[in-house]
């Protein structure tokens, strides 16, 4: 109980009561003529929050004033009851529709000397209110609410505008132009049986054109069985009355096209059972389809993926590559597409289109062979810009244990061994993955923390840029979560940005040049970002930058680092760009959107978690 209850008149605590005024599922307030509020139930405090030392204009609607049209102001003047609808605040400032009902408290003098303010809250209800009747005009369907009269008490804004504002005739002569009821009406078996009805029925608009109508009628009952009105919806079937004729002449089409397309066609009914099977298809199968059609079963042409994609009616199935077996067992390589076939709701079928990749396959075998023909040429090129890049690191590493040893350092020393260990170790490694690209590199996807690979790179060439007089800095992106990369080859990228980075930067007259390395996510896309205030590149230049033994370097490069690196991006499902200006520098970007990305092995549960 509000402590202030005690110092209340006797009047006002003999007429609310402890229990009735704490626990009635209303908001309650008492208000004196300073539009004071001396106090507020449970519920109205949860509504309104606290309204001590308040006036009730600021707690209901945040006002500095008393309200315009004040109903406790009337009250205190004539002692009348009165009920109104009000809009204020709530607790929170959100918008509060109420009912509130005013009622006088007279002293021991017979005057007014303060008021009982009781509403209930009906946001929702207006809301709900304002939103049916939308949906009721805007429906893409003809309503009307109909009495057992047959006349049209209600009809939405389509009904007005196909049939004309006819509130209050007879349904017969608004849809049909009717003099008397229909024989069939839907309508009277619905006040007949209770029960919703559907037919189909003909009419005619406003303009005199007939309109095919499938309608259905529902009892509109607010309680109980009896109901007084039933709501009838309809819709308009005009054009697929039209459609017929054309729907049989497509169906003639369809049996043309399909017995005489180039990619095989296999389709079932819901129970797996073959129904279609055509030109193409007896021949990828070496089957008849008279020895198919209605015997066999679909799991003799079909992937089991499709066919759990129609058992569980999920929709359509691409597969780029899959195998079928031929009638004598051997495998056959194809392209799959497939689609759930439905009527309505309910999954009659599939449908499966297979094309043959075994011309495809051979001709990609030796595609495939003739560029790893040409990658053994390009490997012994590709080895020197590797290793020129990791030269860096190594003389680095020399140069700090060489320092590390004239001061002393152990820790410098050892720091500048641990740099040429692991930049050894890239050697030895980027040798086997030139060697193995030769024959088709596979990245070796695991989950990585783009930030520390970034980091690796700057500090591996911390010590060269600053005897370079090149400012090399690092932006990282906080809290950003691990990626399924090629850690080397991300790394490689990044070296390849960084070292081109550096060498735009001795080649420009800016003799205070910059390269920075940044790692960003925005909208899932992972992006690595090298910016440097260099020399920048021409029209003519930028558009060559990727192509194979391009180089600006003359005999000090191979031309081989960026189409290495654009590889790499591609086969992480990527992109790489570059802008460049003339004379103030470059900014060669990685993207990497997080859903084309390769994922890690599926068996390895680590690699998963580590993900998250």
């Amino acid at each position: 109980m509000n402590a202030d209850f005690q110092s209340l008149p006797a009047e006002v605590r003999n007429w609310i009561g402890r229990q009735l005024f704490e626990h009635v599922p209303n908001n309650i307030a008492v208000i004196d003529r300073d539009f004071s509020v001396l106090i507020a139930n449970e519920n109205f405090r949860v509504v309104f929050g606290d309204p001590r030392g308040k006036r009730c204009y600021e707690v209901y609607k945040g006002r500095k004033s008393v309200c315009e049209q004040c109903m406790a102001a009337l009250t205190f003047e004539d002692g009348k009851v009165r009920v109104n609808d009000e809009v204020g605040t709530d607790r929170n400032g959100r918008p509060a529709h109420y009912v509130v009902h005013i009622a006088p408290v007279y002293d021991e003098l017979g005057r007014v000397s303060s008021v009982i303010e009781m509403s209930y809250d009906v946001t929702e209800t207006k809301s709900l209110q304002k939103e049916y009747n939308i949906l009721f005009e805007r429906v893409p369907c003809f309503v009307s609410v109909i009495n057992r009269d047959l006349r049209i008490v209600r009809a939405n804004g389509l009904v007005r505008d196909t049939f004309g504002e006819k509130s209050g005739e007879h349904c017969y002569e608004v849809y049909k132009n009717r003099t008397e009821r229909c024989t069939d009406c839907p309508a009277m078996k619905t006040f007949a049986d209770g029960k919703s009805n559907r037919s189909e029925q003909v009419g005619v608009d406003r303009n005199g054109r007939k309109t095919h109508l499938v309608v259905v009628t529902a009892p509109l009952s607010r309680s109980g069985n009896e109901f007084s009105h039933v709501i009838e919806m309809s819709t308009d079937v005009t054009d697929i009355h039209k459609l017929s004729d054309e729907l049989q002449k497509e169906h003639e089409f369809l049996r043309v096209l399909t017995d005489n397309a180039m990619d095989a066609l296999v389709a079932v009914d819901e129970k797996g059972v073959v129904n279609v099977f055509n030109n193409a298809a007896e021949v990828l199968f070496n089957t008849k389809a008279s020895e198919v059609i209605g015997r066999a079963r679909s799991e003799q042409f079909l992937p089991q993926e499709f066919l759990d994609t129609i058992g569980n009616g999920s929709g359509s199935l691409v597969l780029p590559e899959t195998v079928v077996a031929a009638a004598q067992g051997d495998e056959i390589a194809v392209r799959f597409s497939g689609s759930v076939l439905r009527d309505a709701e309910r999954v009659i079928g599939g449908a499966g289109f297979l094309q043959d990749l075994r011309p495809l396959k051979q001709l990609e075998q030796e595609k495939i062979e003739s560029e790893r023909m040409a990658a053994v040429g390009q490997t012994v090129a590709q080895l020197a810009h590797g290793i020129k890049n990791i030269l860096t690191g190594l003389q680095g590493g020399m140069y700090v244990v060489k320092s590390g040893m004239r001061a002393g350092s152990e820790d410098r020393t050892a720091k500048g061994w641990e740099m040429l260990e692991r930049n050894v170790g890239r050697i030895t490694d980027m040798v086997k993955g030139f060697l193995s690209f030769s024959k088709g590199h596979i990245p070796k996807v695991e989950p990585i923390d783009p930030n520390a690979v970034a980091e690796d790179v700057q500090k591996l060439y911390a010590d060269s840029a600053q005897r370079m007089g090149v400012h090399l800095c690092f932006e990282g992106h906080e809290g950003i979560r691990k990626v399924p990369m090629d850690r080397e080859d991300i790394h490689t990228c990044l070296v390849n940005l960084v070292s081109n980075a550096m060498d735009a930067c001795q080649a420009s007259e800016n003799k205070k040049c910059s390269v920075t390395l940044r790692v960003a996510e925005v909208e899932n896309v992972v992006m690595f970002e090298v910016r440097d205030s260099g020399c920048g590149m021409d029209y003519e230049i930028k558009n060559r930058v990727f192509t194979t033994f391009f180089t600006t370097k003359g005999r000090g490069g191979t031309g081989l680092g960026l189409m290495v690196t654009r590889k790499i991006v591609q086969q992480h499902g990527g992109k790489i760009s570059v802008d460049s200006t003339p004379g103030q520098g470059s900014v060669f970007r990685l993207e990497f959107p997080r859903d084309r990305l390769p994922l890690p092995g599926a068996g390895d549960a680590k690699d998963k978690h580590d993900l998250k």
